[in-house]
């Protein structure tokens, strides 16, 4: 017998350096309403970008990534 089980989904992106895991804050959203979730308390995700996602160690990851350009 196949049992099919979902993935649990975690959000990854870096500040500063530090390497950030989020949790899934609600399986229903899609990983873009979970950026925007999460930009209320991370400032840095208002101008990030949500990666394709990658399978490891039975999660899905997505990558929160900035698109800030430097100046000059």
């Amino acid at each position: 017998m196949l049992i099919a089980t979902a993935l649990e989904r975690i959000f990854l992106f870096e500040n500063k350096g530090q390497k950030i895991t989020l949790a899934d804050p609600d399986r229903t959203l899609s990983p873009q309403a979970v950026l925007n979730f999460y930009a209320a308390t991370y400032p840095l995700l208002v101008t990030a970008k949500v990666s394709a996602p990658e399978i490891k160690d039975d999660k899905v990851q997505y990558r929160f990534e900035s698109v800030m350009g430097t100046k000059g």
